[in-house]
Order: structure tokens, then sequence, then C-alpha cells
């Protein structure tokens, strides 16, 4: 009977092995789910393989060179409004592969209208669409197909590949509205006028890969912020409803007017009063400007296009390749609404030196408020990609998602009180479930020997009982140990 008594396991026994199954069991099926999965877009992928020229490495290293400070955020994007100085904090989101959750896009409004953060999302799918929805802005999602800004290309072999609707390029702005633009629209930035800060007046070609439209609608509410088109695909630029009818001639294929069809988007929320290191260098209150650009494609960002030596090697072709005239189409700097080469230097030199430009320009290095301690140094400004959006690796995937989860359930408010609930009714249980411990005398109770058959071998019930006995005697006669033993 006391053998089977003992083989039987106890409610917390239970609980231990019920907890250490449904852990091992999620870390399965997480790894099972994400194994055939291959991470993009990241900026920290070097390995050399198919893969390697859809990665950000080539952007990470550029800011990292120029000795800006580098981070990386894995879990959620929630945690935004938790870093130090988020105003000289630029966050980049490169392609979503998981769609955001309403408490993470409102902690990312929050972020830079609020917080005076910086914000580049690019994604060419709706994934991004929670995030868009809090700015007033709608991503399609659908393909743009433009068969007047179009880019040629060759293959391995040096030989035309045929032409491709979807690979558009665009005359981008890095301040001002492309639809408000005079004829300062045709003059290229320098790379001197570049590293002076002096982009108000001037446009850089930027390639895409294959881009949704984006618009900003007119039902958001905010009046204190600046809202700039800075760059748009052509007049005749269609949105593909169905993948596989690519005729832009099809009725089905809709047209969204002149400068409606965005390429890129910026907004910004200037007067955020922060903290920082003034003029005087004391801390103090500083007007900082929130920032975020939201862009229809997530490519733009990616080594292939970043790079332009990475970018020739795979037959990207500038505008002085012969296949623009046999093709019929206007290239950057022959379109009516593009770049002219009488004002400047029209070559294309990577996505890298639109996008470094116009991210230096929306950090606040001109700030007038902020001590030149601060703003002199590159060091003192952060960009952080986020790589929570991507699909994670099977050894990281489980790590990934319960930080994820932690994050989560402890930012919201709703949430931070769910499990501040749950926690209280779990300490309850617990309570409930572990007996009080008794009293020590109760050693000496003959009664409760068959309550204890773990602590008290049946074997020695003989001799326990006489020691009992014994001292009860001892005791109720009041004498030592040494008195009892004459």
């Amino acid at each position: 009977m006391a053998e089977t008594e003992r083989q039987k396991l106890s409610i917390e026994s239970w609980l231990k092995i019920g907890l250490m199954a449904s852990l091992v069991l999620s870390v399965a099926l997480i790894s099972l789910v994400s194994l055939d999965k291959q991470t993009v877009l990241s900026p920290y992928a070097n390995a050399d393989d198919a893969y390697s020229e859809q990665q950000l490495t080539s952007m990470r290293t550029d800011f990292s060179d120029s000795d800006f400070s580098i981070a990386n955020t894995m879990s959620t994007p929630m945690l935004v409004n938790d870093w130090q100085d988020p105003h000289r904090t630029m966050l980049v989101i490169a392609g979503p592969e998981k769609p955001f959750d309403a408490a993470e896009a409102s902690a990312i409004y929050d972020f830079v209208t609020k917080k005076g953060g910086k914000v580049v999302l690019a994604a060419n799918s709706t994934n991004a669409q929670l995030v868009a929805d809090q700015f007033g802005v709608k991503y399609f999602g659908d393909m743009v197909l433009d068969d007047q800004r179009y880019y040629e290309m060759t293959d391995k072999l040096d030989e035309q590949v045929p032409g491709d609707y979807r690979r558009v390029w665009a005359a981008a702005s890095i301040q001002a509205n492309v639809t408000e633009m005079g004829d300062e629209r045709l003059i290229p930035c320098s790379q001197g006028n570049l590293d002076q800060g002096i982009v108000s007046n001037c446009r850089l070609p930027v390639l895409f890969h294959r881009p949704t439209a984006i618009q900003v609608l007119d039902d958001q509410t905010d009046t204190n912020r600046d809202v700039n088109v800075l760059a748009a695909a052509s007049t005749s630029a269609v949105i593909v409803t169905d993948s596989s009818n690519l005729d832009i001639n099809s009725d089905k294929n809709p047209t969204l007017g002149e400068g409606k069809t965005g390429l890129i988007v910026r907004i910004d929320y200037p007067g955020i009063e922060v903290l920082d290191v003034t003029q005087n260098n004391d801390q103090g209150d500083v007007s900082v400007t929130g920032s975020i650009v939201f862009v229809a494609d997530h490519s733009v960002l990616a080594n292939h296009l970043w790079d332009k030596n990475i970018a020739e090697e795979l037959g990207y072709q500038q505008c002085d390749s012969p296949y623009y005239v046999q093709e019929g189409h206007n290239c950057w700097n022959s379109d009516s609404d593009g770049l002219s080469d009488a004002q400047g230097d029209t070559t294309w030199y990577g996505n890298s030196q639109y996008f470094t430009a116009l991210m230096i320009d929306m950090m606040e290095r001109d700030n007038e408020d902020i001590s030149t301690r601060v703003t002199s140094f590159n060091d003192n400004f952060f960009i952080v990609f986020d790589e929570s959006r991507h699909i994670a690796s099977p050894l990281s995937a489980p790590f990934t998602e319960a930080m994820g989860a932690i994050v989560l359930l402890t930012s919201d408010v709703v949430l931070k009180w769910l499990i501040i609930l749950n926690l209280f009714a779990l300490l309850a249980i617990a309570i409930m479930v572990v007996p009080e411990k008794e009293n020590w005398r109760h050693v000496f109770d003959l009664t409760r020997f068959r309550e204890r058959p773990n602590k008290v071998d049946a074997a020695q019930y003989q001799m326990r009982t006489r020691e009992a006995l014994l001292s009860k005697v001892r005791q109720f006669n009041d004498l030592t140990r040494d008195e009892f033993m004459r």
C-alpha cells in the first residue's frame, strides 16, 4: 500500500510536466513551420548565396561606414517609444512579411507624432496598411504598370531582357511635392549639394522593382503636418487588379489620375517638444520634427538597387543605353517630367544616393536648437533595422515569438491588466494547491503517520512510536535529556 502511494505524482509534478511538454511542443511547431523559410531584406545576412542581392547589407555598411550608430529590433516595433533619444532615431522597416497589429501601429504613430521619431516604411503589400491607416495613407497592394517610365535590363549574356512595365523609374524629390514643383524639377541634385544639405530644389532618379501605389487620403484629421508626394508614376500608369492580367490597356486595370499613383510619400510633424542638449550645453526643451516616409516597394533598399556596382553587374541600364531609343520609351533624362542633362549630371548612382540624402534630411542634424556637440557627430544618431516583420530562422523563431508576446502583453494597457489579473488568479490557485505547513509538534502525533507516508518509513513505526512516547513522558515530567537517561 505504501509503495503504491509513493509512486503517485503530486499536482505540482503534473503541472511541471505539462509546462515542459507545452514548451517543447511550441518550439517544435514553430521550428517546423519556419523550416523552409528564407530570410531576405536582412541587414545582417552576409552569406554569398542566391539571396545575397535581396539583403540590406550594403545599406547597413554604408551608414556604418559613415559612423551612424546601427541597431536592430527582433521582437516588435512596440519598443520604439522606450528607446533613448527617439527624435534622433531612424526606424527602417523594409518588406514586412507579417502584418502589423493595431497596438504596434499605434506605437509607431506615437513614436513619430509625439516623440519626434523618424520612420522609413518600404513595402509593396498591404502588410503595412495598419501603420499607413494611422497616417491617412492607403497601400493598394497591387502592382503598378507604367508604359512611359520603365527601365531596361540585360541578362548575363549582355542581351536585352524583354521590356517589363513593372520595372518603374521615377525622378524623386527629397523635400518638395513633385506635383507642385516648377522648372526646378528638371535639376538633378549634385553630390556637392547633397553633402551641404541643399536639397530643396532638385531631384534624383530612383529605380523600383515591383512597386504598388500609395495615396494620401483626405479623411486625416491631423492638421499640424506637412504632406509631400516625393515620387509618382506617370499619368498613364495603371493598377493591376489581377496578377494574371498584365495588359496595360485592359479595362480591369484602372488608372488613378495625374500625380495620384504615388511611389514615395513623406509626412512631417513639426513643433514637437523633447529634451536634448541645447546650445547652452544644458538639458532643455528643443523643437524637433517627427517624420515618416512611405515607399511603394521594399526592393528599393535591397543590395541590387542600392549599390550601383551590383546593379550594373545584374544588367540595369543607364539612360545612355540604346535600348530606350529602340523600344521607343523615355528614360529619366528624356522624359518631359524627368531630369535635364543640361542642368547637371543625371547618372543613376544607385538608390543609395537618394535614400541616404533623404534619411539624413529627415534627421535633426540641422536643428539649431540642439547643441552642435550632438549634431556634428553621426554616432549621436541611430538607425534601427526592424527585423521583427521578417520570417525568422527555425532556431531563433521561438525566442523571437516569445519576446514579441511578452512585449505585446506588457506594453498594451488592456493586455497588461489582463496578465496581472491572470497572475493573481494563478497565485490564488497555488495557495489552494499547496497545503499549509504543519506545526513542528505534529511529529509527536501518532495519528498522523498515515498522512505522511513519504516522510516516515513503515519499518521504523515501532521505533518512532517508542521514541515519541518516551519524549512525551520526559516533557510531561519536565526533565532534561540527561536527567531522563538516569
